[in-house]
Parts: C-alpha cells; sequence; structure tokens
C-alpha cells in the first residue's frame, strides 16, 4: 500500500532513473496525466501495467476511489506528461488524500524543469522562489506589483504564445536592465537557454519567434 510519484523526462527518455522504471514494473495501478503521453515512455521501457487517467478534469471525480484502493492494499504509481507530479501538474490532491488517511507516499527524484533552468541561468540561486504558471488576467498585476520588489530570484513557467507578452510587461514592473534567462526546450535537441537584460530577451525572442516549453528565470531586485 504506497503512492508513488514518478518524476518523467522533460523531454530526453534517457532522464529516467533506473528505480523510476523499477517502481512502475512493480506497481499494480499507473496513473497517467496522459495516456497517449505515458504510453510512448512505458512502451520505451518495455513496461506492462495498467494504466488508468489521472488529470485536472477527473482527479476530483475519481480521487476517493483511488485512495479506497490504495486502502485496500494496492500501490499506485503516478506520471504526468513531464517532470515531477504536483509541480504545475496534477498530484497535490490525491497526495493530500493520502497524508490525511495514512497512506504512505513516496516521491522519487528526478526530472523537473525549473530546476536545471535555474542552475544554467547564471542567476544567483541560493535563495529563489517558484511561482508556477502565471496568472492570465485576474491578479496579474498585483502579482507583478508584488514580485517587482521581490529580492530572491523569480522562477515561473510560460506559454511560448505569451512568453513575448510577458517579457514586456516584466519591462514595465520590473525595468529593462533586470538581468533574466529564458530556457526552451530543456533536454531536447534544440534545447536553447537565452541570457541577458529583460529589453535583450524580449527583443531576441520578439524577432526570433518562440516555440517550445518555457522557463523564465529573473534576477531578484537589488
Amino acid at each position: 500500500m504506497k503512492l508513488y510519484l514518478i518524476p518523467s523526462p522533460i523531454g530526453n527518455l534517457a532522464d529516467m532513473t533506473y528505480r523510476a522504471v523499477k517502481v512502475l514494473e512493480e506497481a499494480d495501478l499507473i496513473l497517467a496525466e496522459d495516456t497517449r503521453t505515458s504510453s510512448v515512455l512505458l512502451r520505451h521501457y518495455q513496461i506492462n501495467k495498467p494504466v488508468t487517467p489521472y488529470h485536472q478534469h477527473n482527479e476530483h471525480k475519481i480521487v476517493q476511489h483511488l485512495l479506497e484502493q490504495l486502502q485496500g492494499g494496492k500501490s499506485m504509481a503516478m506520471l504526468t506528461d513531464a517532470g515531477t507530479p504536483g509541480v504545475s501538474d496534477p498530484g497535490f490532491l490525491l497526495v493530500r488524500e493520502c497524508v490525511r488517511a495514512g497512506v504512505p507516499v513516496e516521491c522519487l527524484p528526478g526530472a523537473t524543469a525549473f530546476v536545471p533552468a535555474l542552475v544554467n541561468s547564471g542567476i544567483p540561486l541560493n535563495r529563489f522562489i517558484f511561482e508556477g504558471f502565471l496568472p492570465l488576467k485576474k491578479g496579474r498585476h498585483t502579482l507583478f506589483t508584488q514580485l517587482s520588489t521581490e529580492e530572491r530570484t523569480i522562477v515561473f513557467y510560460e506559454s511560448p504564445m505569451r512568453l513575448v507578452k510577458t517579457l514586456a510587461d516584466l519591462i514595465q514592473y520590473f525595468g529593462a536592465d533586470r538581468p533574466c534567462s529564458v530556457s526552451r526546450e530543456l533536454t531536447k535537441m534544440f534545447e536553447e537557454n537565452k541570457r541577458g537584460t529583460l529589453q535583450e530577451v524580449h527583443d531576441y525572442f520578439k524577432e526570433k519567434g518562440v516555440k517550445g516549453e518555457i522557463v523564465v528565470v529573473v534576477q531578484g531586485a537589488a
């Protein structure tokens, strides 16, 4: 009886750990954010186990049923599309209910996008905050106002469709000269890490265009 949270590669399938593969092979049931995405990973490592969808649209409906199965002695392994479950992905709700019910939960170490983006940014990382995905409208102004005086390094995820607009917003609230780094397609063939001031990085992506998964790292206020 245990729930395992399994970090999955954010791009390169070779980043899967030996232990993660072993846990998936031994689990009674695999929970997958998108069964089509996870099937690629499972086929690659020749893992043949029952898989059921677990995502933001059904987690509230099935969480009690999953908890009952865990309490009945089953072991489950949770996979999201990329990275560590619960980090800007489904996972928190089931973990919370397991903790409340006394069901053991174990999170394996492994892939997550914001850590390599932060480490290779060249921006101080002794103190940082992670904001996940920024609000699109409601609360955006308030958040940017608060973050403009934040002294710790700021890390967040962004959609490629919104990156240029977000960088423009950051220039407005933080100033054009604030150092930043944008990491794109980490671990994949076309990985890119663009470093410079907010203005320089904004102008670069405005001219070039943006594709892929994005992590933004911004230096804190002086």
